[in-house]
């Protein structure tokens, strides 16, 4: 069993019903349980696409026998399942559901530290842990949203 972190975002439809939906799937995955779940964040867009929704973002910690590429693979279908098309979507646009795996390096944008550090602050990411990375989450407000039982 491999421990990966995701990070997951919406800003299209019910942010909070697709980031739902996108957990009970991935949990779904064979042999994938659910470690940790973050708070909802709320973050303005990042990116070249400012006229858009401010998105919805969580970071979730998983256990699962799959490898990053059958993970990813499963990610991608799960996305298009909650309505992401890739080849219709403008880069930096507005998405039903974004989906990313963290890794080296990791993506040091407030949206995804924030809520990653909520929940594994000790990770290490490049020899340092999550918690001892500068995420200056001025943009950032997290919500009181109750996840799901």
């Amino acid at each position: 069993m491999t421990r990966c972190y995701l990070s997951l975002g919406s800003n299209v439809g019910n942010t909070k019903a697709n980031l739902d939906a996108a957990v009970v799937a991935i949990v779904r995955l064979p042999g994938t349980r659910l470690v940790a779940r973050s708070s909802y964040y709320r973050s303005p867009p990042d990116g070249p696409v400012q006229d858009q929704p401010d998105f919805v973002n969580i970071a979730v910690a998983v256990e699962t026998p799959m490898d990053r590429a059958a993970l990813a693979t499963a990610c991608r279908k799960i996305e298009a399942d909650l309505g992401r098309n890739r080849r219709r979507e403008i880069s930096w646009g507005p998405r039903p559901i974004d989906i990313d795996i963290l890794g080296e390096p990791l993506d040091t944008r407030p949206f995804v530290l924030v809520p990653l550090a909520e929940i594994a602050p000790d990770a290490v990411f490049g020899g340092t842990t999550v918690a001892s990375r500068p995420a200056d989450g001025g943009a950032i407000e997290r919500l009181d949203w109750s996840p799901p039982p």
